[in-house]
């Protein structure tokens, strides 16, 4: 027999065998060829939900309803900080799970439009896709709130996660929310371990907050609100440590924020002790606390990240921008001093604070990512942060790179080093 009637007579074969034998099960796998080229593009893992927001026209009253507005729009921590990211100019893996439903369309089809990646979304039959009704007061502040995220527990499972093993070992920074399960947060954490990938944990919410507890050896980096820092210092600790009482109205800026830093700081240090290498503390219309040791590096490899038009200009407008009053170098190697530093937060009008954080997040990272500082970087974020506070949207629908540059700027001029 020849070779070619050989290979005929396989094809044959092959065929006859397909349509005899049973079909096996359909396996979630990636499409390699379509993904971005591996070791530049951030990871972000997380919940994407459907945000339902509504906002009364007068004060809202418990027991009936009130006159107002109601929006559908696209939410989850981890989701925000990838469009925040994405909108940057710093495009990242987004690894998350929807149902496939009407929530689950309207999340997908945004995504798709948007031109970002949908490799690491998984859509599951028969699921209800994570939502969150909220409601708002007057003043843009949350009043009452239900948040359905059950599928990104039960779905987002460490079987998906290593399916992008290599994306998250080749990444240079890999970014959790806490609506993930314990063992899907080991399952990461311990990829970016074998890797030497810094894992940026955002806790979500005080009771999710405490899942940092297993893990706290593995993160580089969290950016905790003043009361999800001290329920994550108790988790670490005997429970009911550490306190924080929350000040009263105080139109003294600079007392606010020295009671703020005596109140804090020691659940501040105490999560350092326990391996957490750089801290940002978000308080509000405060600003940002910034704890770390003297030398803290949170890259992996940041030239190795593309660095896009928008950090371009950032990087321009920034250069030799520096802390007014920071009288140490954080790059300086061999020192394990701890250092704190506040920056200011710039006046906004108030339209919503839901996306608040998670812009101050995508910022940071983007930042990073583009090549600025950590300084500059927690400064950009701010600055984004405020654009997203006068925005009914959780993520603006665009950003000017001269406004943020400058707000970074007077951040970082109005900075203050607060102690050792």
């Amino acid at each position: 027999m020849t070779d070619a009637a050989a290979s005929s007579s396989r094809r044959r074969m092959e065929a006859v065998r397909r349509h005899l034998l049973p079909r096996p099960p359909p396996v979630l796998s990636l499409n390699q060829l379509s993904a971005p080229e591996a070791g530049q593009i951030p990871v972000i893992i997380g919940g994407m939900v459907l945000d339902i927001h509504a906002k009364p026209s007068v004060p809202p009253h418990p027991g009936t309803t009130v006159p107002g507005m109601v929006k559908y729009i696209g939410g989850g921590v981890a989701r925000n900080i990838a469009e925040c990211m994405a909108k940057l100019g710093t495009q990242p893996l987004m690894i998350s799970v929807i149902g496939d439903d009407m929530a689950g369309d309207f999340l997908l089809k945004y995504w798709r439009l948007a031109g970002l990646c949908t490799d690491g979304i998984l859509q599951v039959p028969d699921v209800t896709t994570p939502v969150v009704s909220n409601v708002f007061d007057g003043n843009g502040e949350l009043f009452a709130g239900v948040a359905s995220v059950q599928a990104v527990e039960t779905f987002l499972t460490p079987s998906w996660i290593y399916q992008f093993y290599r994306r998250i070992s080749t990444a240079p920074l890999l970014m959790l929310d806490a609506n993930l399960s314990p063992e899907s947060l080991q399952a990461a954490c311990k990829i970016a371990y074998e890797s030497g990938v810094p894992v940026l944990f955002e806790p979500v919410s005080v009771v999710k907050s405490s899942r940092i507890a297993p893990i706290a050896e593995h993160i580089t980096c969290t950016s905790p609100n003043e009361i999800e820092l001290i329920a994550m210092a108790n988790a670490l600790s005997t429970p009911g440590k550490y306190n924080f009482v929350k000040l009263e109205q105080c139109n003294n800026k600079a007392e606010s924020v020295d009671y703020l830093f005596e109140m804090l700081s020691p659940a501040m240090f105490f999560l350092l002790e326990k391996g957490i290498k750089l801290l940002l503390v978000t308080l509000g219309s405060n600003g940002v606390f910034i704890c770390c040791r003297e030398h803290v590096n949170f890259m992996k490899d940041q030239k190795s990240c593309k660095v896009t038009p928008f950090s371009t200009r950032l990087l321009e407008k920034l250069e030799g921008c520096s802390l007014s009053s920071m009288p140490v170098n954080l790059s300086r190697e061999g020192s394990s001093r701890t250092r704190v530093f506040h920056l200011p937060a710039t006046s906004a009008s108030v339209a919503s604070l839901t996306g608040a954080g998670d812009c101050l997040v995508g910022g940071f990272l983007s930042s990073l990512c583009g090549g600025l500082d950590i300084m500059q970087s927690v400064a950009v974020g701010i600055a984004v942060a405020k654009a997203s506070v006068e925005s009914e949207a959780n993520i603006p629908a665009n950003f000017s790179a001269a406004s943020i540059a400058g707000l970074s700027h007077e951040s970082l001029s109005a900075s203050l080093f607060c102690g050792i």
